[in-house]
């Protein structure tokens, strides 16, 4: 039968065997042992597990505590840990791509999409964000290349210019996991500027929110934002499919100098 005991009796079980193993035990000690396990007891939750540490003095007064409060404790009772009970995390805002996005797939270093997705996964919990879409924007952006350096000065994994970086708290720009969280604020900012309008906010994320709204709330009549809107909308939709590694027998695009800028 599983030894599975309330506090209570789990104190009577320890000064027992306390006693029964002590060199100086005695019915003073056995008295002394009954005042303690009634104290004990009356301050015993429930629901509460401790280790159990103690020791009979030469007198037989049984000593009991929760730790080892000096080298007499001994610790003869080990309690299972408490079981940990996990924070309450609200899913993410997901801002599902467009239906007409549409157009290739980038096709990446799935050895490097790898290295990063913990901390993608880890950014995209902390900002409320899909990591899919996170993934998309450093598929385009990048490629995953984290030293990556655009002839415009756009750096890392999610290309921040530096001014943008520190707009939005980046020390070390080249830092993957600060890059990608200069860039998960920009976002959230563009998210509730264009109130969840999601080829406006990757426009605004390519070009500026100046650019965009000066277009009348539209995505500007550039080349390149023309281009990476539905680039990314398209490579968004394919992550969410569970599909972000890149596909079978394609060649992965070199990322040293990104193709699409600011």
């Amino acid at each position: 039968m599983a030894g599975n005991f309330t506090p209570s009796v789990r104190i009577r079980r320890a000064i027992t065997i306390l006693l029964m193993n002590s060199p100086h035990r005695n019915p003073r000690a056995l008295a002394a042992a009954a005042c303690l396990c009634a104290a004990l007891l009356s301050l015993a939750a429930p629901p509460s597990a401790a280790d159990i540490w103690g020791y009979v003095d030469e007198q037989g007064v049984a000593h009991l505590a929760d730790h080892q409060v000096n080298e007499r404790y001994f610790l003869f009772k080990r309690e299972p840990p408490r079981p940990a009970f996990e924070a309450y995390v609200p899913p993410p805002i997901v801002v599902p791509p467009p239906a007409h996005a549409h157009g290739p797939v980038i096709a990446v270093s799935v050895a490097l999409r790898a290295q990063y997705a913990p901390l993608i996964a880890k950014v995209a919990r902390e900002f409320d964000l899909d990591a899919s879409l996170l993934h998309a924007i450093v598929t385009v952006e990048s490629g995953y290349n984290a030293n990556a350096k655009s002839p415009a000065g756009a750096i890392g994994l999610m290309q921040l210019i530096p001014e943008t970086a520190a707009r939005f708290g980046v020390n070390n720009i080249f830092d993957p996991l600060e890059n990608l969280r200069g860039g998960a604020r920009y976002l959230r900012f563009l998210l509730a500027m264009f109130k969840d309008n999601l080829e406006l906010v990757l426009a605004a994320y390519n070009a500026g929110e100046g650019a965009v709204q000066k277009a009348g709330n539209k995505i500007p009549n550039f080349a390149e934002t023309q281009a990476y809107v539905p680039s990314v909308l398209t490579q968004y939709r394919h992550n969410s499919r569970g599909a972000g590694a890149a596909p079978a027998g394609t060649t992965p695009v070199n990322r040293e100098s990104p193709a699409l800028i600011r």
